[in-house]
């Protein structure tokens, strides 16, 4: 093996950003996405050509953008986004990761999960018709999420003449339903997707907004937290122990924990805690692939040599042993339910967090996010794209940390056992209403958990 002694640190390493876009049907979240693709040249000529060819044979006069990002069929013919388009583009100053989102409400699963990584939303508005209820729930969804940064592009400022006025009034409104909502810095830029107007280059049409274009703004925002902000967290996703199968003799007493580091860095030497045992160790080598590596960092996919020959699964966590998280057999939640069948208590579950999966129960569910109010009212179930509070008993043990400290480990998904579909993403310490109820046929969910 080769040995890397100076890995790239966080603010070395390339500036990378997340980005996710949302929106209400139709206010052009995918011809903006095709706008920044075109403009920023990351169109392919000959799918471009391929857009043009389409677009006249519609009748169109210019190339329809949005063609760039609606990827499947079904979407081309009803004109819509009904799945999450993952594009990636870059400029001199930043690479992007894109997830067109769309902008139904019962797919609002899928912004869910397009934000659930992003380091920005850009949250699109039309300027004609201001915040609608779909623009609360997005901004409910980020707010929940704690998405870092979000961005509202107000679309179709041509259509309304480019009126100062006009957006004046609906950036009120947004920064409104922002402060309501507990987002800090919601930030918004009058653009035209159609036309590219404060979208890669500052319009000429909008001489009374200041600020930057959309890119622009993309561009400069911070970048995410230095790895050393938080503690090191390693779910452990492989076991490596070779043996007989070792391609040479070297390695046949190789024993390394595989996996992604969640948050933090660890180095050679560093004391840490298996979990749910609880063991302590010292970390005695860091593989990734071929090469050792003195010291590794978030989000690199490495294996972990330990000192001590202790027992660990598929499933663990190594943690810092300066920072051990506490393990919890019950959980206080909010769900951003994402199913047609509606939760009800009792409702057994199997809870995903990290590489571990176990069973679970719904004791109660206590509140729902009214989008009008803005505020958590009491509930007794959930429905299809609802937000709510709920409790839940685990079968195992899991080292829940508060979502307000870390996005990755605070968060969770609920599945289905019997189909092995995701019901609902979930995220532990948010604070909020909480109220009790009755746990129904209580000896039954004994059993199921037991089992």
């Amino acid at each position: 093996m080769s040995t890397l002694t100076n890995p790239p640190t966080g603010s070395q390493a390339p500036t990378l950003l997340r980005l996710a876009t949302a929106g209400s049907v139709d206010d052009g979240k995918s011809t903006l996405v095709g706008r920044l693709l075109h403009d920023t040249k990351s169109v392919l000529a000959d799918q471009f050509a391929a857009v043009e060819r389409i677009s006249r044979d519609r009748g169109l006069s210019s190339a329809d953008l949005a063609l760039l990002t609606d990827g499947l069929r079904a979407e081309r013919e009803q004109g819509i986004t009904i799945d999450v388009a993952y594009r990636y583009f870059a400029t001199p100053r930043r690479s992007f990761v894109l997830a067109d989102c769309p902008g139904h409400v019962q797919y609002t699963r899928n912004t869910v999960t397009g934000s659930s990584t992003a380091d920005v939303v850009v949250l699109l508005v039309d300027a004609r018709h201001g915040v609608v209820e779909q623009t609360r729930r997005h901004l409910a969804v980020v707010a929940l999420l704690r998405v870092p940064h979000v961005v509202i592009a107000v679309n179709k400022i041509d259509l309304v003449d480019f009126s100062a006025d006009v957006f004046a009034d609906v950036d009120a409104q947004v920064q409104q339903v922002a402060r309501e909502l507990g987002i800090p810095d919601a930030v918004t830029v009058p653009v035209s997707a159609l036309d590219g107007d404060n979208v890669v280059e500052r319009s000429t049409r909008t001489p009374w907004y200041a600020g930057p274009a959309l890119l622009e703004l993309l561009e400069d925002l911070p970048t995410a937290e230095e790895p050393d902000a938080e503690p090191f967290r390693m779910p452990v996703q492989l076991v490596l122990r070779p043996q007989a199968a070792a391609p040479v003799p070297a390695l046949r007493d190789y024993r390394g924990y595989a996996g992604q580091i969640g948050s933090g860095v660890v180095a050679v030497g560093d004391e840490v805690v298996v979990l749910p045992s609880g063991r302590r160790t010292r970390v005695s080598g860091i593989d990734l692939g071929p090469d050792e590596l003195t010291r590794a960092y978030a989000p690199q996919s490495v294996a972990v040599r330990l000192a001590d020959d202790v027992d660990v699964s598929r499933g663990d966590v190594i943690v810092a042993a300066s920072s051990v998280p506490e393990l919890t057999r019950e959980s206080d939640a909010l769900l951003a339910w994402l199913d047609e069948r509606p939760l009800q208590p009792g409702a057994r579950v199997l809870v995903k967090h990290g590489a571990r999966t176990v069973k679970a129960i719904v004791d109660r569910v206590d509140s729902r996010l009214d989008l009008e109010a803005l505020a958590l009212q009491p509930a007794e179930s959930l429905g299809l794209n609802d937000i709510g509070r709920v409790s839940l008993r685990l079968a195992g043990p899991l080292p829940l940390e508060p979502y307000v400290d870390s996005r990755r480990h605070g968060s969770f998904l609920v599945i289905d056992p019997s189909s092995g579909g995701t019901l609902a993403a979930g995220m532990v310490g948010v604070p909020g209403i909480w109220a009790s109820d009755v746990l129904p046929d209580a000896d039954a969910a004994e059993d199921w958990l037991a089992s």
